[in-house]
This record gives structure tokens, C-alpha cells and sequence, in this order.
């Protein structure tokens, strides 16, 4: 019996959970998540990708213009290569014009709540929720029988655990952004318990070879100007 697949993707918990510091940003989304979802469930048939994200700010960014660039060209890359199969919902940026103050970090000495400094504040607002809402409309549409969440962000517990009560027949999934454990390697953060608890099953990390082989083409053709892999990715 084929499995009706939606995957749905924490864009910002994905980037900086694996992608971030790599040379895999040109990454397939679609094209990815239908091989892991595949390794797991051999039947599936992944009909859709929900990407969840924000528009970058020029300001903060790197690479200034040119990421914001590099967002539109990736998001764009998307919709020509796989049409309705992905779908991008956005949510927004918000920053403290006057700074925050934070707690300073002072290695070696304990926390002090009176010495603090002024930061600056950048917070993704609305995924979260917006995952939340998609994942539970999407159960109660009966379109699917198999619901994939790409996070390793504890907020996302709530839905599944709802899902897995409301809709016993669905079948759930977890893939974690985190690189394999790797001897000698920095310690990653572990996959959260509360996630893969409230799931069929649960992937705790991709593999670079798989990030490698699931590359979107340099150059993507449009029928007007084509879509080119930016050059600092």
C-alpha cells in the first residue's frame, strides 16, 4: 500500500542544524526528502514538501545583497524544478532597533546579571507556528498517510502529539538536521527525545553523501533569464 508523503521543513532549523558551514547550500530539498523518506518507509510517495523560513535582512547578513539574492534564486530554483510538489510559507524577521541587554559571557568566571551589554537581537518569528498549523490541517484533510517533520526543535512536539491523538491512522516521522556522530568530532546537539517519542520513527542525522548527490543543477533553466547557483554558495 502506497504511503501518501507530506514532508515539512524547519528552514531555519535545517540551515544552521546541517547545512550551514558546508559546501551543500544548493541543496534539492525535494529531492532529498524523497530519498530519506524512501530509506524509511519504501512505500512512500512523497506528493509534497512544505518549507517553512524567513525572508534574510541584507543588514545581517554576510553577504549583504547577495544573500538575499541567493535566498530568492534557491526559493525560485524550487518552484521551476518540482512546481506544486514544493511550497514555500514565510514568516518574518523582527530586531530591537535599541539594542537588547544581554548578560555578558566572561569565560572561566560565573554568571553576573549586573554586568550586562547591549546586543543586537535577531528572532525568526511565526514558523513554529505555522508548521503547527500546516501539519494539522494537512491531517485533517485526509490527503495524506504519512507526515514527515524536518526539525529538531522542541516546539514541534505539541502538533505530533496532537496529530497521533486526533489521528491515530497517520503515520508520523522525524528526520533531525544534525550531522552523524563522528569520533573525535565536536558534540552536536542530541535529538530531542520529546520528538522521536511522539513518532512511528525517527532519522537522528543526514549524511554529507547524501547531501552531495542531492544537489540542484548550477545553472536552472526558466524560458527567460536562468537561475544560477550563487557564486559564494
Amino acid at each position: 500500500m502506497t504511503e501518501t508523503t507530506a514532508v515539512y521543513v524547519d528552514g531555519y532549523n535545517f540551515y544552521y542544524g546541517r547545512i550551514r558551514g558546508t559546501p551543500y547550500k544548493w541543496i534539492d530539498i525535494v529531492r532529498l526528502f524523497e530519498r530519506l523518506v524512501h530509506e524509511q518507509t519504501p512505500s512512500s510517495q512523497l506528493t509534497l514538501v512544505r518549507y517553512f523560513s524567513a525572508f534574510c535582512l541584507a543588514r545581517f547578513s554576510t553577504h549583504g545583497n547577495a544573500s538575499t539574492i541567493a535566498q530568492d534564486s534557491f526559493l525560485r530554483g524550487h518552484e521551476i524544478r518540482h512546481g506544486t510538489r514544493f511550497q514555500k510559507t514565510m514568516g518574518t524577521h523582527t530586531h530591537d532597533r535599541s539594542g537588547t541587554k544581554m548578560p555578558r559571557y566572561v569565560d572561566g568566571q560565573p554568571f553576573n546579571r549586573a554586568d550586562r551589554v547591549r546586543v543586537w537581537k535577531l528572532e525568526e518569528k511565526q514558523t513554529d507556528v505555522n508548521i503547527a498549523l500546516a501539519m494539522y490541517c494537512d491531517a485533517a484533510s485526509g490527503r495524506f498517510s504519512q507526515l514527515v517533520v524536518c526539525s529538531n526543535d522542541s516546539d514541534v512536539e505539541p502538533v505530533l502529539r496532537a496529530i497521533r491523538e486526533d489521528f491515530p491512522g497517520i503515520r508520523l516521522g522525524v528526520i533531525t538536521p544534525r550531522r552523524p556522530p563522528e569520533e573525535g568530532a565536536v558534540a552536536h546537539r542530541n535529538m530531542m527525545s520529546s520528538l522521536s517519542a511522539n513518532a512511528d520513527w525517527a532519522r537522528s542525522h543526514i549524511h554529507d553523501e547524501e547531501l552531495a548527490c542531492c544537489q540542484l543543477p548550477d545553472r536552472i533553466q526558466t524560458g527567460k533569464k536562468p537561475i544560477d547557483k550563487p557564486a559564494h554558495w
